[in-house]
């Protein structure tokens, strides 16, 4: 006993302060994979008077911003995931691919397997604007049986009743890079033409910061992605940097109100700029409508 004490006592501390960081990296790298490939699912439910009866407890998926990102061997944990939501439908409101790392087959694997699921309604995000082959890849997800609602509006019935799914296109196809800022001129003119429509309006958009927009206009519902819920999380404060809204950004992931419109952010699932997500893991949201 007095001998491995002695061993004990005669560590010298730089090996122990070593051995310790040694410890701390091989945790934060476990950490950095686990919050980087396990999905979590977040669940809500979405009341309105304006629903009609028919679509009450109607059940959506919504998944944004994959990035080319791979949870398992043909997508199938991320399809499981959603497979167990047993959504009515599933929306995507954009960034399937990333610009910089461009691999459009990834993406589709999620696709075949999700039109499987329940009917796919996406959006464009800016990655597919700046990708240069947005034809090609609305080609393939047409040929798959996804509905594309850039600036488009989709009537789903029920029975006897109605709610109206919309998207918008992103603005980004009407720019070349960051420094030509947001061009939101056909987005508002997009909006204005539904702003009178008064059935239940759900909105697909890639994004969150233009949400007075949405309000402005009368968007009962919304979703949208974009902001990677502000890729390195604050517990208890939120996202830390999101595209387009800067440092500390207001809009990165859950629900917000405002008069009579609430949406609904996804933090997304892949990465871009940065390779990883810290108190962030990939979401899919849950969303059930109920009416009064």
């Amino acid at each position: 006993m007095f001998c491995e004490v002695n061993m004990i006592k005669k560590i010298p501390r730089k090996v122990v302060k070593l051995l310790s960081i040694i410890m701390f990296i091989i945790g934060f790298i476990f950490f950095c994979i686990w919050q980087n490939n396990s999905i979590t699912i977040s669940k809500y439910n979405y009341v309105n008077s304006k629903i009609p009866q028919n679509f009450n407890n109607f059940t959506i998926a919504h998944v944004s911003d994959l990035h080319n990102k791979m949870f398992g061997k043909d997508q199938i944990k991320l399809l499981n995931k959603v497979k167990s939501i047993s959504p009515d439908i599933i929306v995507i409101t954009g960034d399937l691919v990333d610009r910089r790392k461009y691999n459009l087959d990834t993406a589709l694997m999620f696709i075949s397997g999700a039109v499987k699921i329940s009917p796919v309604y996406y959006v464009s995000g800016n990655h597919e604007a700046w990708s240069g082959k947005f034809p090609l890849i609305k080609e393939k997800l047409i040929d798959m049986g996804v509905h594309i609602l850039d600036d488009k509006s989709f009537k789903l019935s029920n029975g006897s009743s109605s709610i109206h799914l919309l998207g918008l296109s992103d603005p980004d196809f009407l720019t070349y890079n960051y420094r030509d800022g947001t061009d939101t001129s056909k987005m508002e003119e997009q909006l204005n033409m539904w702003s009178t429509d008064k059935n239940f309006k759900i909105l697909l958009s890639h994004r969150p910061e233009l949400f007075h927009l949405y309000v402005q206009n009368n968007m009962d519902l919304i979703f949208t992605g974009h902001a990677h819920g502000g890729q390195f999380r604050i517990p208890g404060i939120g996202g830390v940097v999101a595209p387009d809204q800067g440092i500390f950004p207001n809009y990165t992931g859950g629900s917000y109100n405002k008069g009579l419109s609430t949406m609904f952010v996804s933090r997304g699932l892949g990465n871009s700029i940065f390779p990883i997500r810290i108190f962030n893991r990939p979401e899919i949201i849950k969303v059930t409508l109920k009416t009064q």
